[in-house]
């Protein structure tokens, strides 16, 4: 069942790279008592994602910021060191936090896994943009097509 907005963010883990090298991270601990602008990215690297969707999040970072968003984070099913790799590539510095799923199971959890065998990238995320408010999604946008269009950062910021 895929998540929606009124509902609770699941419980699951993540994996950040902090100085010390990878480091779990808890849904709960990343979303408590805070605003968080959420978006999900098929794979690092990947044109679109590296193009446009990660892009507009780091262009309209400190946007966020004044309208009150605590943390901006990007997840992929992707492994802690690729997320990190791909994070120091794009420049995100401290803006942006880099959200390793390598197993999916955030993915899943949130009902918004998609099959990308075809291409060869297995199971992985759908493209998404999401407002959470303490663990409650207060906002959620999955991208009906291939491409950037309802989860950039612009539609984010219209909506907060």
């Amino acid at each position: 069942m895929t998540i929606k907005v009124g509902d609770s963010v699941p419980q699951s883990s993540f994996t950040t790279s902090g100085p010390d090298g990878p480091k779990p991270l808890t849904t709960d601990v990343l979303f408590k008592g805070k605003t968080v602008a959420l978006f999900a990215v098929p794979g690092a690297f990947t044109p679109t994602c590296s193009a446009r969707h990660l892009p507009s999040f780091k262009q309209h970072a400190a946007d966020l910021k004044k309208k009150g968003v605590d943390v901006i984070a990007c997840v992929a099913v992707n492994d802690v060191f690729v997320m990190k790799a791909w994070g120091e590539n794009q420049g995100v510095g401290d803006n942006i936090l880099m959200l390793a799923d390598g197993n999916g199971d955030f993915a899943q959890a949130m009902g918004l896994e998609v099959d990308l065998s075809v291409a060869g990238l297995g199971s992985r995320s759908q493209r998404y943009a999401a407002v959470i408010d303490d663990g409650v999604i207060t906002s959620l946008d999955v991208e009906p097509n291939p491409g950037v269009d309802v989860s950039k950062c612009e539609n984010v910021l219209a909506k907060l």
